[in-house]
């Protein structure tokens, strides 16, 4: 009988300002997951678009979760370390990349021009501009991703919240880039790359990174590497029906304040946020009735 794979989950922040309450969830959740497995729990900052990144915005998540009680288990990693990983993966997936010299001017004119011909509904992908080679007078800028062309290529995946999820990569999302036109690389290669260095089993995430599932799926087939499994937790909105998040103006949950008002103000809420309907008059205590709560809630779901 084969012994099971032991749980090894994570929380990816980017270092684009202090934790708010959305990504308090999201930490949230991914350390209750781990905790309930009796698993590792890996913290990585995901810091390889510089032009977002805010000084010091590292340190002080890490220490936001240390207060909260959250401590991770070995070393913090940060992708900017870790660019060879991302050279390598690069180089194995070559017969599959291309160079694309498209701006995003002409790629939403591309696509205006698509939903004109074939209706508003049509899907509006990347139109495959480049993929048999740059015009003339075009210099490349990004790298695309092949996808298969045609009639289509559907992947699915259960996901331990929302059930069976599936897109046609083709008609949904066309050739996606792995390096960006500036020179950073792409969220969907760096984070498939390192989930799969770290031996990542489970992922446990917010509900906006659904639909890139099926991208990152694709690429790990293309590298070789296993599919995790996937948990997609509902986002916290802010007053305008938005994600909340530091682009529409999310404040940070730790403003310094002690271990009660973050219990009060920050923690209570976000188990609340998730379906957790606990009591507690301390940080440690908070930990210890949400983790048993934390996998009833999913055996009721039949997601454990």
């Amino acid at each position: 009988m084969t012994a099971p794979v032991p749980y090894i989950g994570r929380f990816a922040p980017s270092p684009t300002g202090p934790l708010h309450l959305g990504s308090l969830v999201a930490a949230m959740a991914s350390y209750l997951d781990a905790k309930a497995h009796g698993g590792q729990w890996l913290v990585r900052i995901e810091d390889v678009d510089g032009d977002r990144n805010v000084a010091g915005a590292d340190r002080h998540i890490l220490a936001s979760l240390q207060r909260c009680g959250m401590q991770w288990d070995g070393d913090v990693t940060w992708q900017t370390q870790r660019t060879a990983l991302y050279d390598a993966a690069l180089a194995q997936l070559a017969d599959s990349v291309y160079p694309c010299g498209c701006s995003r001017r002409e790629i939403a004119d591309s696509q205006t021009r698509l939903a004109a011909q074939h209706g508003a509904n049509a899907s509006l992908v990347y139109p495959g501009t480049c993929r048999a080679g740059l015009a003339p007078g075009k210099v490349p800028r990004a790298l695309r991703l092949r996808t298969p062309v045609a009639p289509a290529h559907v992947v699915g995946f259960q996901d331990r919240w929302h059930g069976w999820v599936e897109q046609d990569i083709t008609r949904e999302v066309g050739d996606f880039v792995v390096r960006r036109a500036d020179g950073f690389w792409a969220y969907q290669l760096a984070v498939v790359v390192d989930d799969g260095a770290q031996g990542i089993t489970d992922i446990v995430r917010g509900a906006d990174l659904l639909d890139s599932t099926p991208r990152q799926l694709y690429l790990q087939d293309l590298l070789g590497l296993p599919h995790p499994r996937y948990l997609h937790v509902p986002v916290v909105l802010n007053d305008a029906g938005e994600k909340l998040s530091k682009q529409t103006g999310a404040a940070a949950f730790d403003n310094g304040a002690g271990p009660a008002d973050l219990l009060a103000h920050a923690l209570l809420p976000a188990a609340r946020f998730l379906g957790l309907h606990v009591t507690a008059d301390s940080i440690a205590g908070f930990w210890q009735a949400t983790v048993p709560a934390w996998e009833r809630l999913l055996r009721e779901r039949g997601a454990f």
